[in-house]
């Protein structure tokens, strides 16, 4: 039986300025509000600056570090307590620190990866800097001494327990070559593949692989996922992506499986909705799936 689900805010932004997916978890509270779930309020450590480390690339560095560990930390101490936290960014570099902190509680886990992007940046890589290009290629152990440090043994997930959807983004894709090839995950369907496929089919297949033998797994939503015109309150906005139909559809499966641990809801920037729309389409697919 899976613990209460209870919001844990996660208020940063990987660009290392405030605003923008700051502001997501107390927007996203507003909308979620009327469904009274518990609360472990948000954690402390924010993202500033603008200067890539001379040694490994990464924007910020020291304090992403720190809010890992600190994810970390609260995501332990919530699935311990019997809880199903559901993390609200702010921005996917929280991932590492939350998929570890899943895993010091239950042990191995799987993780089901809705993201626009594969997120297999390197520093050296990467066109930004910004820990938001990092958060699988950290979780496979590509990432810098202190990183691993602040998430503990790596691969934090077995890549074989990987399941990415959703991506469509082919400069990604060039930048990172030869990644994705060679790196052993398990699962990869990307936009195209969903494009006419059995999504809640697709879906019921994932949990099954996920909970093989009576396993956890994490999911991970960013909301970039979405096509730009059905979800454009966010900071990096594509084409041909889902429409929340046909996210819901996949999700569905996944969210309401006993084997799920914890959720995280991230690049969601409430600056670019000014009317509510996009936060409450947010909300109510949330409630509908992880609710049901």
């Amino acid at each position: 039986m899976r613990g209460p689900l209870t919001l844990l805010g996660v208020p940063i932004d990987s660009v290392g300025t405030s605003g923008g997916t700051e502001l997501g978890p107390r927007s996203l509270r507003e909308s979620l509000g009327s469904a009274r779930l518990e609360d472990a309020g948000d954690t402390s450590q924010q993202i500033r600056g603008l200067e890539r480390d001379s040694e490994n690339g990464w924007l910020a560095f020291e304090n992403i570090v720190s809010m890992t560990t600190e994810v970390r930390e609260r995501v332990a101490r919530l699935v311990t307590e019997g809880k199903t936290p559901v993390l609200l960014g702010g921005c996917c570099t929280m991932v590492p620190g939350a998929l570890a902190g899943a895993r010091d509680a239950t042990g191995e886990i799987g993780l089901a990866y809705f993201d626009g992007h594969l997120d297999l940046f390197t520093g050296q890589t990467s066109p930004t800097g910004e820990g938001a290009d990092f958060p699988v290629a950290a979780l496979l152990g590509l990432a810098p001494q202190a990183m691993l440090e602040a998430t503990g043994e790596t691969p934090v997930v077995d890549p074989a327990r990987i399941a990415l959807i959703g991506a469509r983004d082919q400069e990604e894709l060039d930048l990172i070559a030869p990644f994705p090839e060679g790196l052993g995950i398990g699962r990869i369907e990307y936009r195209n593949d969903l494009r006419h496929a059995d999504l809640t089919s697709i879906g019921k297949s994932l949990e099954a692989e996920l909970t093989d033998r009576g396993s956890k797994f994490w999911v991970h939503l960013d909301v970039d996922i979405l096509d730009r015109d059905t979800f454009p309150a966010t900071d990096y906005l594509m084409p041909d992506g889902m429409s929340i139909a046909e996210l819901r559809s996949v999700l569905a499966p996944l969210a309401s499986s006993p084997g799920l641990v914890g959720v995280d809801v991230t690049c969601f920037n409430p600056e670019k909705d000014k009317d509510g729309r996009c936060g409450a389409a947010l909300a109510g697919l949330l409630l509908e799936t992880l609710a049901s």
